[in-house]
């Protein structure tokens, strides 16, 4: 009973993680204009995305564009947009296969120990899912970090983390923790009691010429 609200509680987190993931990807909200410097200008307030760039006025309008062309697309940005394309497709997967070897439902068959395999096995795919969106949000920060930093880069082009990449971040987590509990969820196989060697007593009959 324990292994089985231990599968329910992983693959609750696991579909969180996938929305979560899901919503960070379409926001525009990835990094955000930093106001560092003689840069002031708060009427204006810039946002970048993986799909679309926003100008948010103060006034309560926001204005977006579609980048037009991906060929124009900085690599890192295209390698960014396919790692979490992937991440949320292969996490759709892992969800689909936890799904088949959760105790608690009917498909899959009615071997308990091959349900759990099926599990397990949904869960590292999670875990798979999971790692991907972490690189390509740790690496889109990295870009920021280092252009926040470079000196060459001028004040009022300079951007700071926004909160769609922080709510990447948390649904990649998310997966992480509920695929983790998945992948545990396979039972231990029984080991077979040992019995002590029988002494069997010399054989008493002898052969006689």
């Amino acid at each position: 009973m324990a292994n089985s609200g231990l599968q329910i509680l992983g693959f609750a987190l696991s579909l969180i993680g996938l929305v979560g993931l899901i919503i960070g990807t379409m926001l525009p909200q990835w990094k955000m204009s930093a106001y560092v410097g003689d840069n002031i200008i708060t009427a204006i307030s810039m946002y970048s995305g993986l799909w679309m760039s926003c100008a948010f006025q103060s006034t309560g309008q926001m204005q977006c564009k579609v980048y037009d062309s991906i060929l124009q697309l900085d690599s890192s940005l295209q390698a960014t947009r396919a790692l979490m394309v992937v991440g949320i497709l292969v996490t759709v997967a892992g969800l689909g296969v936890a799904c088949m070897g959760m105790k608690c439902t009917t498909c899959g068959g009615d071997d308990k120990t091959k349900k759990s395999r099926i599990a397990m096995a949904g869960g590292v795919i999670l875990l798979i899912g999971a790692l991907a969106a972490i690189i390509a949000c740790s690496w889109y920060a990295h870009n920021i970090i280092r252009e926040f930093y470079n000196p060459f880069t001028p004040v009022n082009t300079k951007y700071e983390f926004g909160s769609a990449i922080f709510i990447a971040w948390a649904g990649a987590f998310l997966d992480i923790i509920g695929g983790g509990m998945l992948a545990a969820s396979c039972p231990r196989g029984k080991s077979k009691p040992s019995y002590p060697a029988s002494k069997r007593p010399p054989s008493s009959s002898k052969e006689y010429v």
